[in-house]
């Protein structure tokens, strides 16, 4: 298939297989990975059952694709905070704002990382811990920044603490669906990675 952008030029031709990821990705996410059929994938996409199950046998199959393909694009936003951001500090920022960004999906839908991996935990679903592993690419790459932030010691415990008071903030605005409350905790999030911009540095260089 072939899709245009805004301008009217033709862009990159979307294979039918990615495309019913494409979709999938936004019905799991919207609607649960339980409550999305094979029906309703294949209406968003537009093609018939039979073509369907050309590509794809199982609903799991589906799932491990559209996690495959969140890790992607999870590594990608991360490469791009890197290059567009020259401190540490400016990249920790990058991934609050997220809450900003995205916040009316949010307070409608909550956040597509955690409303997943939840979902599949209660499941007990074989691709828990798979889903989970977006989470640990967050972590992994908080904790490098705050160690270049100076908190060597405290890093993965900062990055832990970050990951837990944003998935807070993002429960806590589908149920309220109070955006002040969004933006207030987004506020209180930068001003935490500011001070520790102005705190004594835990590493002690080495002697010579």
């Amino acid at each position: 298939m072939l899709v245009y952008g805004a301008d009217g030029f033709k862009m990159a031709r979307i294979s039918t297989r990615e495309q019913i990821l494409q979709e999938a990705d936004q019905l799991f996410y919207e609607g649960g990975f339980e409550g999305t059929s094979f029906a309703d994938i294949a209406a968003a996409v537009g093609i018939s059952r039979g073509n369907f199950y050309y590509h794809f046998k199982t609903k799991d199959e589906i799932l491990d694709g559209v996690i495959s393909r969140r890790m992607e694009a999870t590594r990608a936003m991360l490469d791009a905070w890197a290059a567009e951001n020259d401190s540490p500090a400016e990249r920790i920022v990058s991934f609050i704002r997220i809450l900003i960004d995205n916040r009316t999906k949010i307070m409608d839908f909550g956040c597509p990382v955690g409303t997943l991996s939840s979902e599949l935990a209660k499941l007990d679903h074989a691709a828990q811990e798979r889903a989970a592993d977006i989470f640990g690419l967050f972590r992994d790459w908080l904790a490098g920044q705050f160690r270049a932030l100076g908190q060597e010691e405290r890093a993965d415990e900062l990055a832990l603490h970050l990951l837990g008071r944003s998935q807070g903030v993002a429960v806590m605005a589908t149920a309220f669906r109070d955006e002040s409350f969004v933006r207030s905790e987004v506020d209180a999030l930068e001003a935490r990675v500011q001070a520790l911009c102005l705190a004594p540095s835990n590493h002690q260089p080495e002697e010579n």
